[in-house]
């Protein structure tokens, strides 16, 4: 671990938030190396040059120019690809539960007990529709590795004082909790939709429901210290110098503190996201950055691809995860939980525990953040389109409790613009922005090295994914193409913790390296309840940028390998087949050959 420190800079001691500049010159932004950050003997990137752009704000009434907003990097991309096309014909958006018909919500134990437990709130009858109010000042939620003593202080008084609420009281610490616990595993149904569960993860409500959720927390902390500037700190894991859990969270005398965390992970254990059993820091924080890669830029075709697929009235649940969601949130979710000495990975580990660790809303803290750059800053033209305009996504609404002890019903639709909701991120450096896998060096033929072996992939499945998987995959066309993996019927035992990784052509099948070309992607989750104890899903996978850093260029077939990160069964993968990209990006489109 020592080594792991004398590698990397310790973050730049700036308070600076991620504001805008007054500037309204043009300039070239030089991207730092990855190797500024990590020392690894496998890069050998180059520099990547981008210019801002000096239009027009497609926000309006925002008072900050999102495009030159700095996030570490001397300046960022505009937010100018924000247009969209609905998912699929609408139908009606999931109404807000009925709060006064929760019921009891269900998780099962390692062991396979299922065990029921009441996690609905107290009701007061009262519902009003919330309106966000005027924020004379943005608040910057600021990196928990970087909290100033002062900082530290008023973030554990306000918990404390949470924590000694009285136990009715819905602005209480384990009534914050149970929110994520009944809205996650199994607590409410859809409204006229019998008892069809609500489910707002692996789906496109993840990211606004958790939004909204941290939203109320944060200004109920903040009206218990009489501080509404409060900001709640979040643990960018995305970093270097972030990748162990933060040090305000491991003091047992603190009410940050939660007893029930894997104590092998507990600092200096550096987060592994591709949960790969590295016991090389260096190589665990060498995949953790291509996999954010992965995640953020390279692995995604369209809106759904990241933020999830379409959840309206009467969809059955997980429709499927977006690329955040069941890669590095799901990751750190299983790697703070403890599977080992708790029936079923509390706290964090399981879906109805895991807003019991105050750790929970400073990760998802990072998650909202995730979403907020995927918005706003990473370049745009990788996706056609970045906004969902669906009116089933937008009127989809919610209930909490505001910091009054008011109940209050609120949309997903005045909840897209961070800005608008009073926050913003300081800002931090984006290692993974320019870590893109290095070209494999030989050639990625699937001929080579005896992987003939393989089975054609019409042959093997259904299968049940225990055990690493190779098949043979036939393409839509020859060579490089903007084509998609689609992994479908993915059937999920949702009481355990579940996770696969898929590579391209792998060139030497060492499971612990994730940082290769060859490196596609991953599906995750964590134990949650369902009726069925099953769920059925589907992922996709972006081929476009895999094929440009491998030599397949006279390849029709591709070698598909599929890497379980879990133990023993429960997942069973129905088929895998190879499609067109059905929304190719701008640059791919103008790039085609007139037919």
């Amino acid at each position: 671990m020592a080594s792991l420190h004398q590698v990397l800079p310790a973050a730049a001691p700036s308070s600076s938030s991620l504001r805008s500049s007054s500037s309204t010159a043009t300039r070239p932004v030089v991207f730092a190396k990855p190797s500024h950050f990590l020392t690894h003997a496998k890069r050998n990137h180059h520099r990547r040059l981008i210019s801002c752009s000096s239009s027009s704000s497609s926000n309006e009434g925002s008072k900050v120019d999102r495009r030159n907003m700095l996030l570490g990097l001397g300046g960022m991309y505009g937010a100018a690809n924000l247009l969209s096309t609905p998912d699929s014909a609408s139908a009606n958006p999931i109404q807000a539960p009925q709060i006064d018909k929760c019921g009891n919500s269900t998780y099962d134990t390692s062991a396979g007990v299922a065990t029921q437990i009441n996690c609905c709130p107290p009701f007061t009858g009262s519902i009003i529709d919330y309106k966000l109010p005027n924020f004379p000042k943005t608040k910057v939620r600021p990196s928990a590795h970087r909290l100033s003593p002062e900082y530290l202080f008023k973030f554990n008084s306000a918990v404390d004082r949470m924590r000694r609420l009285p136990k009715d009281d819905p602005r209480s610490f384990m009534q914050q909790a149970n929110i994520h616990c009944a809205y996650c595993n199994g607590g409410y149904d859809q409204p006229g939709q019998g008892t069809l569960d609500l489910q707002v993860h692996n789906g496109w409500l993840f990211f606004p429901f958790h939004r909204w959720y941290l939203y109320f927390y944060e200004r109920i902390l903040g009206k218990l210290i009489g501080d509404p500037t409060f900001a709640l700190p979040f643990w960018n894991w995305d970093n270097p110098k972030g990748m162990t859990i933060p040090p305000a969270f491991v003091d047992p005398k603190s009410a940050l503190y939660d007893a029930k965390r894997n104590q092998d992970n507990l600092p200096p254990a550096v987060v592994d996201l591709g949960f790969t059993g590295s016991t090389d820091p260096l190589q665990v924080v060498s995949n953790n950055l291509t996999i954010m890669y992965t995640e953020m830029v390279r692995g995604n075709s369209d809106v759904y691809d990241f933020m999830g697929k379409a959840y309206r009235e009467g969809t059955p649940v997980n429709p499927g995860p977006g690329s955040s969601e069941r890669g590095s949130h799901t990751a750190i979710h299983a790697f703070v939980g403890d599977y080992k000495n708790q029936p079923a990975g509390e706290d964090m580990g399981n879906f109805y525990s895991a807003g019991r660790d105050p750790l929970f809303y400073s990760h998802h803290s990072n998650v909202d953040r995730m979403w907020t750059l995927w918005q706003f800053f990473l370049p745009s033209n990788k996706i056609p389109d970045k906004k969902i305009t669906d009116p089933d996504f937008l009127n989809t609404a919610f209930l909490f409790y505001d910091e009054n002890a008011q109940l209050v019903r609120v949309t997903v639709k005045d909840c897209l613009d961070n800005l608008k909701m009073g926050f913003e991120y300081e800002r931090v450096d984006l290692p993974w922005l320019d870590y893109r896998p290095p070209a494999q060096a030989a050639s990625a033929k699937v001929t080579r090295a005896g992987k003939t072996t393989a089975k054609v992939a019409d042959t093997v499945f259904p299968i049940v994914l225990d055990k690493i998987v190779r098949v043979l995959l036939p393409k839509t066309k020859k060579g490089k193409a903007d084509e998609l993996l689609v992994i479908e019927n993915i059937v999920v035992d949702t009481s355990k913790f579940l996770k696969f990784d898929v590579f391209v052509n792998d060139e030497d099948d060492n499971v612990a390296e994730i940082d290769k070309a060859s490196y596609a992607g991953t599906y995750a989750q964590i134990p949650h309840k369902t009726k069925e104890k099953t769920a059925t899903t589907s992922i996709r996978l972006k081929l476009t940028d895999v094929y440009e850093d491998m030599d397949v260029t006279d390849d029709d077939t591709i070698l598909v390998t599929l890497v379980p990160r879990h133990q023993g069964p429960g997942v069973t993968i129905g088929g895998i087949k190879i499609i067109e990209n059905p929304t190719p990006a701008p640059a791919a489109a103008a790039a085609a050959p007139a037919s």
